[in-house]
């Protein structure tokens, strides 16, 4: 077997088993067709697009979080307290 550079950084696979909701699970399969792929494949990419998106609103949250710390005008920190609290409660 011929092994390529792709095929040495893959990490191995794991199998698991989820269950969908009806309507995600109907949505995973459109995008599967659509993008002429496997239902597989979609949600492995949606799982890593979104584990990318939680860690870069973390990093956000830190370095506001620093922001703040160091900042010492009132005005500033009243800004940046609110953009804590709405990254932390959704509002």
């Amino acid at each position: 077997m011929v092994y390529t550079d792709v095929m040495a950084t893959e990490q191995e696979s794991v199998r698991q088993s989820v269950s969908l909701p009806s309507g995600i699970a109907k949505r995973v399969k459109s995008l599967a067709r659509s993008q002429r792929t496997s239902a597989n494949r979609v949600l492995v990419e949606l799982i890593e697009k979104g584990l990318d998106s939680k860690e870069a609103e973390r990093r956000k949250f830190l370095e506001l979080a620093d922001q703040l710390s160091s900042a010492k005008d009132p005005a500033e920190r009243k800004r940046l307290k609110k953009q804590l609290a709405r990254m932390t409660f959704r509002e």
